[in-house]
């Protein structure tokens, strides 16, 4: 785990009242799935698997690039507490670089997340690359 991140500056509302700070516009939070993701996916029923599943060259490569890149990389995982150790050991073994770890994803996908800024999801289809712009039709509030 890496303590290095990018430094917070503040924020206002449009009323003028600070606000919680946010990161620079020109660096990301990464949330990142563990299984399924960045390696093949190993459901917590059978932890003894997450310790020797290999990682997907391209998550590792993409996932260390952006944490070069000063970007926050933390992984949000439906694996629990009682994996933690398995889990730390296993990124540390293979040399993923990250911030943080979060434990207790709710399971069974079909997320909607809702949150007061802006949050960009992208579905992780098989190959981790570089991301690019894409338009999608989304859900908002009215």
């Amino acid at each position: 785990m890496d303590n290095n991140q990018a430094k917070l500056v503040e924020a206002y509302n449009e009323k003028g009242e600070l606000i919680s700070p946010v990161l620079p516009e020109d660096k990301k939070n990464y949330l990142i799935d563990i299984d399924g993701t960045v390696c093949d996916d190993v459901p917590n029923e059978q932890p003894e698997r997450m310790a020797t599943v290999p990682p997907y060259p391209d998550a590792l490569k993409i996932c260390n690039k952006w944490h070069e890149d000063g970007h926050i990389i933390t992984f949000f995982t439906s694996r629990t507490e009682e994996h933690r150790d398995v889990t730390v050991a296993w990124l540390e073994k293979h040399g993923f670089k990250y911030h943080g770890i979060i434990f207790g994803k709710p399971r069974g996908g079909n997320y909607h997340w809702i949150d007061n800024h802006i949050v960009r999801a992208t579905r992780f289809k098989g190959k981790f690359t570089d991301l690019v712009v894409k338009n999608h039709e989304i859900e908002v509030f009215q």
